[in-house]
């Protein structure tokens, strides 16, 4: 913003200076026109240089560009008294008054230097005042008509400035929080293709382990190896396109008696980005698994092909079938791996089966319109994209736009206002002799009031001004507009006594503020048209008035109209380009969070598995571990319960405790055991880790019972107690340390206690409840 004032300024000062310097070397007498020129000319350049300078700013020191604007007002006020008449005092209030304007706005950031070339063009104004009248006392109006315009150029910059500035506060702290949203959206998805990728590969892998003996186990050991592979890769940053038709040609069919015979149907190549080919990869091989699992049949078939600029690939098998329906919610295989991961790349998968009907899944990807579309999940250049980056850039462009409207309003506003009572009412006061007739002139006057009254109340408030009523403000400014150009001799206007001339474009500028300059440039030249027919009825004026007019339409309707330009490209241009940049800002700190983060996030997971799961899928991969000996089997179950209720964590129920405790028992009920499970008293909210650390002892206890357990969970108002009694678990230090490990990742105060006797195991996780300030829970 400041760039453009600065541009603004120098461009419009340039302007005036030429023109209305042409306007009075015509106006003055023929014998100095010479040494007018010879004045004006050095002052065009200094102008030019200035100009220049906005281009190529390092080759112009700050002293040099002060020393250019200084020359302009100083040599436009030497020339008062060479051109003589008041053609000369206009231009030269002209030019000196919209230099210390400009002055303002091209020095914003220097306060010092605007102020000293302000003070400088006071002093020369008021020295070609004398010079040019020797013996008579300067006119001290046109000096206090200045020090008006540059208190008010200034406070207009200080006004726009702050809410500028206000409108970045609001901007950066409405994009931190949209930005925390962004990130936790992203780390949901990541987490949610964690536990789908955890789902498919170590868990499933430990169940089968924990599950029996008297099997081929010569499919485990590479599985393994690409467990711990898959496990250390971190989700959500594959980048580049993938032929998904190559892909599915490399889905595992399994096994010895596991292995499911594809009959595969691909029309293509299928090239996508790399996030939703391997989403629908990895749902695929899930499903294939599933069929080898559940279906009963080791055949199905599987088909893909193009659709738009998409994908559908279906896979059907002729086995059991089942109820979609029945499906608990804490079962993973296909609401988190297979449907879960095509929502969380914009596209979607759908199962069909019926029990005795076989069953039927297809996977649909709608091309990169819906995927950028995904709540959670488009990828771009590795890292998840922030959603919704057009919607961020449209709603920062309007808080941009609408804080630089209301600062640029209330200083217009300000400006009418403090012209209006200040300058407009001397003249309309001094001159009331010369109206014809004067209550005509005094009406306008308060009519003109009353427009600046009604809009500010509007402003005031925050709201926007109502069409009718921008309407009817618009007619009362053009009527006084009117109105005082034809109760005025024609020889006055724009002269001293023509209070309105100046003022009457800041009022409708302040009413059209918020609509393009064209609108505003019509009412101006609806304006000066209302006065140049004024003054023709009565005759054509002379060259010298003529150009005394001109000087005076430039130097007042034409730094209107400049302003209005510049609104329009502050409000146009510059809110949507800084729109932009914030936006673009945003998004890339936005991408480095998620990163980091992601990163983060990925660390702490694997560093979660280290202790436990990466040891047995180790040992398993190599052949260290076998799947023959018992105590191995135990600890897979126990690392299968534990990752079934991290998976349970996640899940949207009234009781996520007994959720979780649940998915526990249906592991241990999955190798054989009978679990009863009892919930005494009220259930009431447990924080994540609290919940961790009560169902860890009871997730290893299960894991390691051969035949029956109890689970009973006891809600009090200041207590939280699960219990798990084992009539034949198997026991084992190494285990009991890994639990005591487990326990310790936080810190916490949760209590457990293990008692055995004989072959049977009793442990009980206990918390208290910490009492809120003032409340007893006895």
């Amino acid at each position: 913003m400041i760039l453009a004032l600065e541009r603004f300024g120098a461009w419009l000062r340039s302007t005036v200076v030429c023109l209305c310097g042409a306007l009075g070397v015509v106006s003055a007498d023929v014998a100095d026109i010479p040494l007018a020129m010879s004045l004006l000319v050095p002052a065009l350049l200094a102008c030019g240089v200035r100009l220049y300078a906005l281009r190529r700013p390092c080759l112009f020191p700050l002293a040099l560009l002060w020393a250019l604007d200084a020359a302009v007002v100083v040599l436009t006020g030497l020339s008062q008294p060479v051109i003589g008449g008041d053609g000369a005092n206009v231009m030269v209030e002209a030019i000196v008054g919209i230099s210390v304007i400009t002055f303002q706005y091209e020095w914003a950031t220097r306060p010092v230097a605007a102020a000293a070339l302000a003070a400088l063009g006071a002093v020369v104004f008021v020295l070609g005042d004398v010079l040019s009248s020797p013996g008579h006392s300067p006119d001290l109006i046109p000096l206090v008509r200045l020090l008006i315009q540059v208190g008010l150029s200034r406070a207009a910059y200080l006004i726009v400035r702050a809410l500028a500035r206000a409108a970045d506060r609001s901007a950066a702290a409405r994009a931190a929080a949209r930005r925390e949203a962004d990130v936790a959206a992203a780390r949901r998805a990541t987490e949610r293709e964690y536990l789908a990728t955890l789902h498919d590969t170590a868990s499933a892998t430990l169940l089968m382990v924990s599950q029996g003996d008297g099997r081929d186990w010569s499919w485990l050991p590479p599985r393994a190896r690409q467990d711990l592979e898959a496990l250390s890769a971190m989700p959500g940053f594959e980048t580049g396109s993938v032929d998904l038709g190559a892909l599915l040609g490399c889905v595992p069919e399994g096994e010895g008696q596991a292995r499911v015979r594809l009959k595969t149907h691909i029309d293509g190549p299928l090239a996508m980005p790399s996030s939703p080919g391997l989403a629908i990869f990895n749902g695929v091989r899930e499903a294939v698994t599933n069929v080898a699992r559940h279906a009963g049949v080791r055949e199905a078939e599987l088909r893909a092909w193009p659709e738009g600029d998409g994908a559908v690939v279906e896979l059907s098998d002729a086995g059991r079938g089942f109820d979609p329906q029945s499906v608990p919610a804490r079962r993973r295989g296909i609401s988190g791996s297979i449907i879960g991961r095509m929502h969380a790349v914009g596209g979607s998968a759908t199962v069909t089966s019926h029990p005795g009907t076989g069953t039927h899944v297809q996977w649909r990807w709608h091309g990169r319109a819906q995927a950028s579309q995904a709540g959670d999940g488009a990828h771009v250049a590795g890292v998840p994209r922030p959603p919704g980056t057009q919607a961020q850039h449209t709603a920062v462009v309007r808080l941009i736009r609408g804080r630089l409207l209301y600062g640029t309003q209330l200083a217009v506003l300000l400006i009418s206002l403090v012209w209006q009572f200040t300058m407009s009412l001397r003249q309309l006061t001094a001159y009331q002799d010369v109206y014809d007739p004067a209550w005509a002139q005094t009406a306008a006057f308060v009519c003109l009031a009353a427009v600046a009254a009604t809009g500010g109340a509007y402003l005031l408030r925050g709201r926007q001004i109502p069409p009718r009523a921008r309407g009817w403000s618009l007619g009362s400014v053009l009527a006084v507009s009117a109105v005082c150009a034809f109760t005025l001799p024609p020889e006055r206007l724009t002269g001293a006594a023509d209070w309105a001339f100046a003022v009457v474009g800041w009022h409708a500028l302040f009413l059209l503020a918020d609509l393009r300059v064209r609108v505003f440039a019509a009412f101006l030249g609806a304006h000066v048209g209302l006065n140049a027919t004024a003054v023709f009825l009565s005759g054509a004026p002379t060259a010298a008035e003529s150009a005394t007019m001109g000087i005076s339409a430039i130097s007042n309707c034409g730094f209107q109209l400049s302003v209005g330009v510049l609104m329009t490209h502050l409000l146009h241009g510059t809110a949507p380009a800084a729109g932009t940049a914030t936006a673009r800002e945003e998004e890339l700190r936005t991408r480095e969070r998620i990163h980091e983060d992601m990163q983060r996030d990925h660390k702490e997971r694997y560093r979660a598995l280290t202790a436990t799961t990466v040891p047995l899928l180790v040992g398993l991969g190599h052949g260290v571990l076998s799947p023959h000996d018992e105590e191995v089997r135990l600890r897979c179950g126990v690392e299968a319960a534990r990752m079934r209720r991290l998976f349970a964590e996640g899940d949207a129920v009234l009781d996520p405790l007994l959720n979780e405790l649940r998915a526990c028992v249906e592991v241990a009920e999955h190798q054989g055991v009978t679990v009863s499970l009892a919930v005494r008293g009220r259930p009431g909210e447990v924080p994540v880790e609290v919940r961790r650390e009560l169902v860890d002892p009871v997730a290893v206890i299960l894991g390691r019972t051969r035949s029956t357990a109890r689970v009973t969970v006891v809600w009090t108002p200041r207590t939280v107690r699960v219990s798990v009694v084992s009539e034949d678990c198997a026991d084992d230090r190494d285990t009991d340390e890994a639990a005591q490990a487990h326990g310790r990742a936080t810190d916490v105060k949760v209590t457990v206690t293990r008692t055995t006797r004989g072959g049977s195991v009793w442990v009980d996780a206990g918390w208290i409840r910490p009492a809120a300030p003032g409340v007893d829970l006895t």
